[in-house]
């Protein structure tokens, strides 16, 4: 059963809903604002099953086909005219992807499939019959790929587009909300387990009070909190302070406008 481990702090329903994920091996889609721990999760059950982690990180430019597999005929060709070896054997010029590698693993391993909604609309619809059959042929080398094990999947989305309902069936479905400050201390122990008590709470405070304001268009995230938090750390700042300064701002607000906003707030 997965919980919590040492660097990632799960809320009760994302660990109720990763475990049924795996009990029926299905894909797990997440999605949440940025910042809120969809990557760094397969990392994290990857690290609780003891489990190898195979990361793919979609790009607006990524095709389906790739997390296959791709066949290199420009060095085939070059092979032919100037080397040595036998071009007839087409295996050596076939390289697995993400999805070729899981299913190729004699131990069950956790794919992540980062960011999927950045790929073409066309992408989810493409991997439909791999993901539910955990195979594919290679046409090449008369070859078919089958997982020995099905592999946990982890698919992240922040929304940019919406997903085909025929891929949505296939998955289970997780908001991760945004941590409430209960559980955004207990994250915050993780990588500040003796943090002074008043400089905790000053930064809390702010920081949520940032996140309430309707003029911010990107609103700090978890990551900035750790970072910011960190820099105050290092500074040496007197927690009392953080009453009226905001020090190292440029730490949580990263776009110009929220900046002028902000200052138009604090007059």
């Amino acid at each position: 059963m997965f919980t919590s481990t040492n660097s990632y702090i799960a809320s009760s329903q994302l660990q109720e809903v990763v475990n049924v994920s795996i009990a029926l091996e299905k894909p797990l889609l997440l999605r949440g604002e940025p910042g809120t721990g969809k990557t760094l999760l397969a990392k994290a059950i990857a690290e609780h099953l003891g489990a190898p982690l195979i990361s793919w990180n979609v790009k607006s430019t990524t095709l389906a086909q790739q997390g296959l597999y791709t066949y290199d005929a420009v060095q085939r060709l070059h092979d032919s005219r100037f080397g040595d070896g036998d071009v007839n054997d087409l295996s050596q010029y076939i390289k697995l992807g993400p999805l070729g590698q899981a299913f190729s693993m004699d131990k069950r391993p956790v794919l992540l499939i980062d960011e999927i909604d950045k790929a073409d609309m066309e992408f989810p619809n493409d991997l439909l019959h791999e993901l539910d059959q955990m195979s594919f042929y290679i046409p090449e080398t008369n070859e078919t790929i089958t997982a020995s094990q099905r592999p946990m999947v982890i698919i992240t989305s922040n929304a940019e587009k919406e997903l085909p309902d025929a891929f949505l069936r296939r998955c289970v479905f997780h908001y991760i909300e945004f941590p409430n400050p209960d559980l955004m201390r207990q994250i915050v122990d993780v990588h500040y387990p003796d943090l002074d008590e008043k400089l905790i709470s000053r930064c809390m405070a702010r920081f949520y009070w940032l996140r309430d304001l309707d003029e911010l268009r990107k609103k700090p995230s978890t990551s900035e909190l750790v970072d910011w938090i960190g820099a105050l750390l290092r500074s040496g700042i007197d927690p009392d302070k953080l009453q009226k300064e905001l020090p190292f701002i440029g730490v949580l607000i990263k776009k110009e406008r929220d900046l002028v906003a902000l200052k138009k707030r604090l007059g």
